[in-house]
């Protein structure tokens, strides 16, 4: 798109959500226009008619836009508390508490499980998306990647040659849980 096209774009929406029309009210209830923002559900011809001829109602699918960009994750971070340094290491939650990384013993070494918090504010999104994670150690070595499961857990064994409370705390005593970015070519 050139600087011309994006110009033209944003004066047409200005154009739009700025025209009055006597009489305007929300012609789509907010489900609606949800469902359609998230792809669940696309708008039926008349729903688009109605939002076409309602600027009332694309201003207020417009605010819920800008909503649900403010409510995107776009990663967690934790740190190994005081308390987690003695004995075994069994949990770690992330500082906004929408995730936590679990370590059970296996045979002579551990498997790590990452859970996404059910009432997380972008938990639907991430479940319906299912895009790729990792969890990286205050270093920056990758812990754990990939994809939730129906459950909401992703799971791997413990790349690292000692237990997690020591790695943790020679790596920074933090980590993070990261939305992978897809390279571009």
């Amino acid at each position: 798109m050139n600087t011309t096209d994006g110009l033209e774009r944003k004066l047409r929406e200005q154009l739009l959500l700025a025209r009055r029309v006597e009489g305007d009210r929300l012609m789509l209830a907010d489900d609606v226009l949800g469902a359609a923002l998230d792809g669940s559900r696309p708008l039926t011809p008349n729903e688009r008619a109605a939002l076409a001829l309602s600027p009332l109602t694309m201003r207020r699918l417009r605010q819920m836009t800008i909503e649900r960009a403010a409510q995107a994750w776009t990663g967690s971070a934790g740190m190994l508390r005081a308390a987690s340094g003695s004995g075994p290491l069994g949990e770690l939650a992330t500082d906004d508490g929408h995730w936590a990384l679990h370590f059970l013993p296996q045979g002579a070494s551990w498997q790590v499980i990452l859970k996404l918090a059910a009432d997380a504010p972008f938990a639907p999104q991430l479940m319906r998306e299912q895009p790729m994670l990792r969890v990286v150690d205050g270093a920056g070595a990758i812990i754990l990647q990939g994809q939730l499961d129906a459950d909401g857990e992703c799971e791997n064994a413990w790349p690292f040659g000692t237990a997690p409370a020591p790695h943790f705390q020679q790596a920074g005593a933090a980590f993070a849980v990261q939305p992978v970015k897809a390279e571009r070519r």
